[in-house]
């Protein structure tokens, strides 16, 4: 069985050699060489190969014949092969001569196709490179003329769109490499245009405040036509840059639209911002940093070197305050750096916003505070600050025109306000100086009508008396008093022009016109008042006379507050309306001069005192007044005649000159009896003599003949003498002796000697008991006196007695 098994794998693997290709026949052969039946394999192998051949003998036999018959017909074919084999040669023999020309012309025809086909190949090349060949020559020409915004464009269009198609070509590989640098270039250059357009508006920004000033009074004129014609006013309105990103154009490159608005078609003249700044610039160097993505490096930038411009423009030159073009130079500087600003926020998308715009007014307000408020305090100009509040008043309506709150500009104003008071002040106490200093202090005469219409014209005053005279007349006051009536009113005139357009309500006019005037009057005024009543040199005719025109000034304050009602159209009735103080300014300076003349008075008494020579210890008395007394009694009764020559008034608050004549007199009387009294009791005064006393007694009665005298009308019956009483009594009681009289009647209503006091006459007696012990040296020795020295001892005591118990 096995034996069978074997033949028959033999017998398929025999078919499968001669069945497979010679290449495949590998794993058949493996497969004999791999079993145990090798060898009767090889035998099968023989005995197949050795029927093959049998086979192929056979059928060799049976085709030989024809294969004979086939050699003999090959041999005939042989010759006729020569024939064609020596025909052919020859034919291509002429072949070949006769294509030889043609060979070469199909040759030169190949390399003419060869060349065709190349140049072809190359004009297709270079019409791929040259749009971009002509783009970079377009880049070129733009970079040259410096059209940087639409060379940025074309190199996005090159770097996008034309290189990648010719990226292989080794100078497109340069266009690429040289790309960057061409941006950075872009990017310096337009860096660069930016810096120069900082510089020119930083040198242009005086002009553009200087034409945005101008053109908000041109407005504010127009505006006041309109409101008068009762028209509303026009609002200022902004051009617009159109954006490059909205339109999708490049920026302006020739010229921009202008920041003011020349609003008058007559004014020509005034150039527009286009003649001043050109903002192309700013815009392309935007727009170029946008397009390559770094607008927040330039915004920065930008911002960050407008603060530092801002800065610079903000500090003030250090003689500001010596000229009002000084501070208009400044404010031209802060108007046109914030129109610049204002222009480039409303016609840029965000390259600066309000809150930028608001940080820097916030600086530039409380810079610009700062410096007016140090630079005005160095001005004494009236008139300049004046000048520089209606300059403040320009520039603050100006920038709230564009938009920037200017309120604490107008609170500042009502600071300068409180100054401007102050210099005031100081011009009128000069100009009232020279007023007081000039005036001759006589009533001012008037010959002819038209000279008295004239002062009434100046001064309120109504005297019906004084008209019913004939010519010449006199005014009972002096030239200051028209004067000073009208400085005040000048001065009036000069606040109420500083609180023009200030915005203030004509309550709040009227009450800082008040304020000052009242300042004006208790101050400044007053204290000129003063100065002249307290001059050396002032007579009392003189003070009689300040006395008379403070009376007429006093009068005059109800038409002061009829004039400040009349321009301010605020009622004196009205609630918080602030009353003039004038009435407490000049009856303090009458009060002064009234003190000042009882003052001279008592000083000339006292320098014809000092001329006084008593002898202190005479026993044989003059029976006539000393020489320095009558000539003091002459001094009064000349100076009392001179009050009564006075013109008086016909007001009924004047005290001129009776009233103060008689006061005067009064307070000379009672000055004089005073220091005659002190002359008794003075210290250096040892000892006093009953002659001495007498002496004195007859000073004493010139004294009363003269108080008798009336030397000023007025005075009812022995008022006047009232003034020596104490002295009269004092002496009466020494002179009579009546000492008895006096202890007994102490303290009593009806006593004789009711006004002298007890420590008084004990000094007295105390001298008198020296001067008897000491002039008679045996006095003692006599019996009368020894009882009068007894009595004055005596009475010594019970004086002492009197002051212990008065005492206690």
């Amino acid at each position: 069985m096995a034996e069978l098994e074997a033949a028959a794998e033999h017998e398929r693997i025999l078919r499968e050699i001669e069945s497979t290709e010679t290449a495949c026949i590998g794993p058949t052969l493996r497969s004999v060489y791999d079993g145990e039946e090798h060898g009767h394999f090889m035998e099968k192998l023989e005995l197949r190969i050795k029927n093959h051949d049998r086979e192929i003998e056979k059928m060799c036999n049976f085709h030989y014949q024809g294969f004979v018959d086939s050699i003999t017909e090959l041999l005939k074919v042989r010759g006729e092969a020569e024939k064609l084999k020596n025909q052919v040669t020859d034919t291509n023999r002429r072949l070949q001569h006769e294509g030889a020309e043609l060979l070469s012309s199909m040759k030169d025809l190949q390399q003419c196709r060869i060349q065709q086909r190349n140049i072809a190949t190359t004009v297709d090349k270079l019409n791929m490179c040259l749009p971009v060949l002509e783009m970079y020559s377009k880049l070129q020409v733009q970079m040259k003329s410096k059209r940087h915004y639409p060379a940025l464009k074309t190199l996005e269009q090159l770097e996008h769109t034309f290189l990648p198609q010719v990226s292989h070509y080794r100078f497109c590989q340069l266009m690429v490499d040289n790309i960057p640098k061409l941006r950075e270039e872009i990017k310096d250059v337009s860096m660069s245009d930016l810096k120069d357009f900082l510089e020119s508006i930083r040198k242009h920004s005086e002009r553009i405040g200087e034409t945005a000033m101008k053109q908000a009074q041109q407005q504010r004129s127009l505006d006041n036509i309109q409101s008068v014609q009762g028209k509303g006013g026009l609002a200022r309105t902004h051009t617009k840059c159109p954006s490059p990103e909205v339109n999708g154009t490049s920026p302006m490159s020739e010229q921009d639209s202008g920041i003011l608005d020349v609003e008058d078609e007559e004014e020509e003249e005034t150039p527009g911002t286009q003649d001043l700044v050109d903002f192309s610039p700013v815009y392309r160097c935007l727009h170029i940093y946008t397009v390559l993505g770094s607008r927040e490096t330039f915004e920065n930038y930008y911002r960050n070197q407008r603060r530092k411009q801002a800065r610079l423009v903000l500090q003030p030159p250090s003689n500001m305050h010596e000229t009002l073009d000084g501070y208009r130079k400044y404010f031209h500087q802060i108007v046109g750096f914030f129109v610049v600003e204002d222009h480039i926020l409303h016609t840029t998308l965000g390259l600066v916003n309000r809150a930028y715009i608001d940080e820097l007014w916030e600086l530039a307000l409380s810079k610009t505070m700062a410096a007016l408020r140090t630079h005005s305090s160095y001005c004494s100009d009236p008139n300049l600050v004046l000048d520089l509040k209606n300059l403040i008043v320009h520039f603050a309506d100006t920038l709230q025109g564009y938009g920037f709150p200017v309120n604490q500009l107008f609170d500042m104003l009502l600071e300068i306000r409180d100054q401007y008071s102050e210099i005031l002040l100081k011009k009128w106490a000069l100009l009232f100086r020279n007023i007081l200093d000039s005036d001759n202090y006589s009533p001012i005469p008037v010959t002819n009508e038209e000279t008295f219409q004239k002062l009434v014209g100046q001064f309120p005053f109504q005297d019906s008396e004084l008209e019913k005279q004939q010519f010449p007349k006199k005014f009972p006051f002096s030239e200051f008093v028209p004067k000073v009536y009208c400085q005040i009113k000048e001065f009036i005139y000069a606040c109420l022009k500083f609180s023009e357009d200030l915005h203030l309500s004509s309550t709040e006019v009227d009450d800082m016109i008040r304020k000052s005037t009242n300042l004006l009057l208790t101050r400044t005024l007053s204290n000129c008042l003063q100065n002249v009543i307290k001059r050396k040199n002032v007579g009392l005719t003189e003070l009689v006379q300040i006395i008379i025109n403070t009376t007429h000034l006093e009068v005059s304050c109800k038409y002061l507050e009829e004039f400040i009602t009349n321009i301010t159209g605020v009622l004196p009735d009205t609630v918080h309306t602030t009353k003039l103080y004038g009435l407490t300014t000049f009856k303090d300076a009458r009060q002064a001069a009234e003190e000042e003349i009882y003052t001279n008075l008592n000083q000339k008494i006292d320098q014809f005192l000092q001329l006084a020579d008593y002898d202190w210890l005479v026993s044989d008395p003059s029976t006539q007044a000393s020489d320095y007394l009558v000539d003091l009694v002459a001094f009064l009764n000349s100076t009392f005649a001179v009050f009564t020559h006075l013109p008086a008034t016909s007001d009924s608050h004047s005290r001129m000159p009776g009233k103060v004549a008689q006061t005067a007199c009064m307070s000379a009387c009672k000055h004089l009896s005073t220091s005659l009294t002190q002359l008794l009791l003075e210290a250096e005064v040892k000892q006093i003599t009953m002659g001495a006393l007498q002496q004195f007694n007859q000073d004493v009665k010139e004294c009363e003949r003269f108080a008798r005298s009336g030397p000023v009308p007025g005075f009812q019956g022995d008022t006047l003498q009232l003034a020596f009483i104490d002295l009269r009594q004092l002496l009466n009681l020494f002179i009579k002796w009546d000492w008895s009289t006096y202890l007994a009647d102490y303290g009593q209503p009806t006593c004789k000697y009711l006004r002298v006091n007890p420590t008084t006459a004990l000094i007295l007696l105390e001298k008198m008991k020296d001067s008897s012990r000491k002039n008679n040296v045996f006095a003692q020795f006599r019996k009368n006196e020894r009882d009068k020295q007894k009595l004055i001892e005596t009475v010594a005591k019970q004086l002492r007695s009197l002051i212990n118990s008065h005492h206690s």
